[in-house]
């Protein structure tokens, strides 16, 4: 039997295309040239920055970057010099909602039950914005992270539901992730080729 690819619209069962596809775009991503991850880095951060431009001061929360995902520091760091305030997610305990944990770029840092680095301390904060890391994602707003429901499960808890950004890069889109009931819809996403809001 002829192994499906998993960016075509065929395949196996939900969770099997979901572990393929998952494999193939963090290669994808692991593999972009040095020159053209700066490349598409610096658009990002530019497209971000124009998206939150209009918006007063806030709590933006945000992602430690990890296998090579787009770095939101940088683009945080500017937030806070003009009055916004920062949080990053904890993990605390599995198949639970994470909290959100006060970060500047002086926060000490641990790391989770994971290995993510996380801000020291027991302080929470209810962000107003989630930038979230994308491994996969439509043009419908859904996406697909590592695979552990984790951004799901707290997206659904908090109230009001803070405005959720999907950020990565394009080699992340693909035609459908084939979105499950629990999964949440993004209010936006940006990528170095667009800005896309959910309609």
């Amino acid at each position: 039997m002829a192994l499906v690819h998993p960016s075509s619209n065929q395949g196996p069962d939900s969770a099997a295309f979901r572990s393929l596809l998952r494999r193939e775009k963090i290669a994808a991503r692991m593999a972009l040239p040095d020159d053209e991850h700066r490349r598409a880095s610096a658009a990002i951060d530019s497209r971000l920055e124009a998206l939150l431009a209009g918006r007063s001061p806030q709590v933006v929360a945000f992602c430690w970057p990890l296998r090579r995902e787009f770095d939101c520091r940088p683009l945080v760091e500017r937030l806070l010099a003009r009055g916004w305030r920062a949080a990053q997610p904890a993990v605390l305990a599995p198949d639970s909602a994470m909290v959100f944990r006060p970060w500047t770029p002086a926060t000490p840092m641990t790391q989770d039950r994971h290995g993510v680095p996380i801000p020291v301390g027991a302080e929470t904060v209810a962000p107003d914005v989630v930038l979230l890391p994308l491994v996969a994602f439509d043009a419908s707003g859904y996406r697909i992270g590592y695979g552990g429901g984790y951004f799901d499960r707290t997206l659904a808890t908090l109230s009001p539901r803070p405005f959720a950004v999907g950020v990565g890069f394009e080699l992340a889109r693909v035609e459908s992730v084939r979105p499950e009931p629990h999964d949440i819809r993004l209010d936006a996403i940006v990528t170095e080729a667009a800005c896309v809001m959910a309609s």
